[in-house]
């Protein structure tokens, strides 16, 4: 048998076609994002955030008219227990009784008749925080102004939206200025004008 004559080329002389000859640059993968995509991943990033911050709130506010309309069918409930004993809701001349409750709309303003309401359901006559007589309800630390972690001197009864309460025997003690014929009791939900008046959380 003849033995094939093929002879082995040199390294240094073998030679690819040039049909097979790979190209670098026909397999190289761009990883990084375009403008465009940026600017679609930033907006989508952007509107999450907004629904997300946007439910937020509104569960707050939900939870916040909630816990006010608890607080005030408690102080309500106080106000019928003090009037058993009393023969009369609580009420002052100088101060419950000079809040119009239908003119007076930025609970700044609320401040002295609120104390008033606080010192005669409490039994804390002196605002120290510290029941002195009977008390007709017990408030919690977070239902106070000056807020925790203060433990000054109370100057009202705090709503959940950080303002006072507003409480008025105006209707009671002169038949005007009011709504109801025994005595108002509501918070404005954080409103300070006339046009938040709809959104109160109130005893009528």
């Amino acid at each position: 048998m003849t033995k094939n004559n093929f002879v082995r080329p040199r390294s240094s002389e073998l030679v690819i076609p040039s049909s097979f000859v790979i190209r670098h640059s026909s397999f190289r993968v761009s990883a990084a994002f375009t403008l465009i995509e940026l600017i679609v991943v930033t907006t989508v990033i952007i509107i999450l955030t907004g629904l997300v911050l946007s439910t937020v709130g509104y569960v707050q506010k939900k939870g916040a008219r909630a816990r006010a309309e608890t607080e005030i069918a408690a102080m309500s409930a106080a106000c019928e227990s003090y009037k058993a004993d009393n023969g009369i809701y609580p009420t002052d001349a100088s101060t419950t009784e000079q809040l119009n409750s239908t003119t007076s709309f930025n609970p700044t303003n609320y401040q002295s008749a609120s104390l008033y309401l606080y010192k005669k359901l409490s039994g804390d006559t002196t605002g120290n925080r510290q029941p002195s007589s009977k008390s007709y309800m017990a408030f919690k630390p977070n239902m106070l102004l000056p807020a925790p972690p203060s433990t000054d001197t109370v100057i009202a009864i705090a709503d959940p939206f950080g303002n006072s309460y507003g409480y008025s025997t105006m209707m009671a003690a002169t038949g005007s200025g009011g709504y109801n014929p025994t005595f108002d009791l509501w918070s404005t939900a954080a409103g300070t004008t006339s046009a938040d008046v709809p959104k109160w959380i109130k005893n009528w």
